[in-house]
């Protein structure tokens, strides 16, 4: 039986402060990288600006009213969470209720707003799988009992969310789902036989959809398109190189004129690179890492397997987005996709975003440091 712990009642608060600064800072680079796009779009070079306060106002409503909800409440409703999740990835498939931008039918109209199924799929299922694993962590080293329906469940709605589609997502589900199974006690000989099949799954997807070898061709040599496939991640390098050390100033970034498509979304990096230069990436890239390092620990403290799962789940999901998210605007991976939390504009991955760093908050008040 699992230890009873009292709430110390104190939540970490350097966490809450680093979340701040990261929403402070994704506030104003969302104004710097849209205020040219959305003066021409809109006639109003605050558009993006004001709806992404909003966002981020609402997004702490809910951060900090989930930080007063014990934890233990989601092992409760884990079931439902999940299944809704489920019932929302099935409706945007839907014609008439999912919306298709970008060519992906990805979002649902909610009034003059829209949410992202597949933003909360990521944490209803980090949920559940913390539940189950943290219940029948003793099935889970056998693969027919334990691994194999958590896998067919992952797939299952990884497939859903492929069928959108949105492969960016989708990785970061099935990569966060594979790291909770790893910290739960899976065995490596299962993951070794699911990544033969994984890199062969992958290399199907990627070749039954032109444009996403087209990213790949592009990522190895964007010059040979330069104004086709290569031009988004050459105009992202072109804004990261003038940055030097110090930038060239905030609001002075050359490359969200029009050349950089959509700089306040997935490529924000670039343009506070641009502007503010190394330092400015290297104090970001920091606020990330203080943001990791006490999620991580908050979980490794948790005082039962579930917390310690759950704040592990969230803290790994995050991580990974901003990873792969920085690495694609460097040159480093090809384009995926997946937005920068706590700075890119949006509405349901920031909320999704601060709600779940609420869960994280909550578990710091429970833990045994």
């Amino acid at each position: 039986m699992e230890s009873k712990h009292k709430t110390q009642l104190r939540p970490d608060y350097l966490l809450i402060i680093t979340i701040l600064a990261l929403l402070l800072i994704g506030v104003f680079m969302v104004y710097s990288a849209s205020a040219i796009w959305a003066d021409y779009k809109f006639n109003d070079s605050l558009y993006f600006a004001k709806r992404q306060l909003l966002f981020a106002t609402v997004g702490l409503v809910a951060m900090f009213s989930v930080a007063r909800v014990p934890y233990q409440v989601w092992r409760t409703y884990s079931k439902v969470i999940l299944i809704t999740c489920f019932i929302l990835l099935v409706a945007v498939l839907i014609p008439g209720v999912g919306l298709v931008r970008g060519g992906a039918r990805s979002w649902i109209g909610v009034g003059a707003f829209s949410i992202q199924p597949a933003e909360f799929m990521k944490l209803g299922l980090v949920i559940f799988l913390s539940t189950y694993l943290a219940e029948k962590q003793r099935y889970i080293t056998s693969f027919k009992e334990g691994f194999l329906p958590l896998l067919l469940l992952i797939f299952t709605g990884f497939g859903l969310i492929m069928l959108q589609p949105d492969l960016g997502t989708g990785v970061i589900v099935i990569l966060t789902c594979f790291v909770l199974l790893f910290v739960a006690g899976a065995r490596i000989s299962h993951f070794v036989g699911l990544g033969i099949l994984g890199v062969i799954g992958f290399t199907g997807l990627i070749i039954s959809a032109p444009y996403r070898i087209n990213r790949i061709t592009a990522f190895l040599n964007p010059w040979e398109d330069p104004l086709g496939n290569g031009f988004q991640i050459i105009q992202s390098l072109y804004a990261i190189g003038p940055g030097g050390l110090l930038g060239m100033g905030f609001g002075n970034s050359l490359q969200k004129f029009f050349y950089l498509p959509e700089p306040h979304n997935d490529f924000i990096f670039a343009i506070l690179a641009e502007e503010l230069g190394f330092i400015g990436a290297l104090i970001l890239i920091s606020l990330f890492f203080i943001l990791f390092w006490r999620g991580t620990k908050i979980g490794l403290a948790a005082p039962d397997k579930f917390g310690m799962l759950l704040g592990l789940g969230i803290t790994v999901m995050i991580a990974l987005q901003v990873i792969i998210n920085m690495s694609v605007v460097i040159g480093l991976i090809p384009v995926t996709g997946i937005t920068l939390p706590f700075l890119s504009y949006g509405g349901s991955s920031l909320t999704l975003t601060l709600a779940a760093m609420g869960i994280i908050i909550n578990i710091s008040k429970y833990s045994n440091e």
